[in-house]
């Protein structure tokens, strides 16, 4: 059975999924060969969260590429647009 270190967490929203991660143990980057981020409509935007490293949130970025924009929320002003494909701006704030 594997153990699983990442769980993650999706809340939808009208415009936007909030996909939410938590580390259930320390990782390395060899989790990423085998992770599945959970999968989400496209057609919508996607705000990610959780405490975790840096290359973890880039490959969450190209994963979730397709979507309509990406976000990373900073719980001190919101989510912040990082990626968009629509009328979102780089650097527009979402409050959430």
């Amino acid at each position: 059975m594997a153990i699983i270190l990442i769980e993650f967490n999706v809340e939808e929203k009208d415009e936007y999924s909030i996909v939410k991660f938590e580390l259930k143990g320390n990782i390395t980057p060899e989790v990423l060969k085998n992770l599945k981020p959970p999968q989400i409509n496209p057609a919508k935007g996607v705000v990610l969260t959780g405490r975790g490293p840096i290359w973890l949130y880039c490959f969450l970025s190209h994963f979730y590429h397709p979507t309509r924009f990406i976000a990373v929320y900073d719980p001190r002003i919101g989510a912040v647009i990082t990626e968009s494909h629509s009328e979102k701006s780089i650097g527009e704030i979402i409050k959430i």
